[in-house]
């Protein structure tokens, strides 16, 4: 954070704002965590998908009982591995709840799911998930854009692709000077906003893995 010196920003505290994110581990596994839920997303609601709509067609024989049942278990799974994903890449620490009710049978143990609020939390959380993870790879993206123009100044001339629009390539050449410094303070740029932007959307997904995963630890409580 900026320092403050009789109501002034001091210079460094200025440049520490501003550039600190480049310097930071925690942007980059911010920055990591909201990229690799993209992947992930894709594959819950695959198997969501598959799991709600064959159950509920087949929920008239025992075998759609079943895959509903089952999607119970996979909910809590898949939950307990984000708890983990969060754990290593965030500034959380979470405890898994302790909400399900121990009952005898296979019946018995499906109904403490069922029971528990953690089961619907955790089912919430996946779901919400996939909006991170279209952010993590947008801001991928940005951030292999800004080094791309940054690496102008040591690889001119050269183009730079920024997609397609009604099925044309939008390039851009950069060949003189001034090219290459615009192409260098246009990438610094969008570097560091995505960077800042990273570490803002770490802390909304911290948010929401206090709210809807687990508990924080004693320790992260206490830190």
């Amino acid at each position: 954070m900026p320092s403050i010196v009789d109501g002034r920003i001091t210079l460094r505290g200025g440049i520490d704002a501003v550039f600190g994110p480049v310097v930071s581990r925690r942007t980059y596994a911010n920055l990591a965590y909201l990229f690799v839920s993209f992947p992930l997303t894709m594959l819950y609601w695959s198997l969501f998908g598959f799991g709600m709509i064959f159950g509920t067609l087949l929920s008239v024989a025992l075998v759609g009982i079943a895959i509903l049942a089952l999607m119970l278990a996979v909910v809590r799974a898949l939950a307990a591995l984000e708890r983990q994903l969060v754990n290593a890449l965030l500034a959380v620490s979470l405890e898994t709840p302790d909400d399900v009710t121990n009952r005898s049978g296979v019946g018995g143990r499906l109904r403490g799911y069922v029971d528990a609020a953690s089961t619907w939390r955790g089912f919430g959380f996946l779901l919400l998930k996939i909006f991170l993870g279209i952010i993590g790879v947008m801001l991928a993206y940005g951030v292999v854009q800004g080094v791309t123009l940054i690496s102008a100044v040591v690889r001119r001339p050269f183009d730079v692709s920024f997609g397609e629009v009604n099925g044309e390539p939008v390039t851009w050449t950069v060949e003189t000077l001034p090219e290459t410094a615009l192409a260098v303070g246009v990438g610094t740029i969008l570097v560091l906003l995505t960077l800042h932007l990273a570490n803002g959307f770490g802390y909304v997904a911290e948010r929401m893995a206090l709210a809807l995963l687990g508990e924080p630890t004693e320790e992260s409580t206490a830190d």
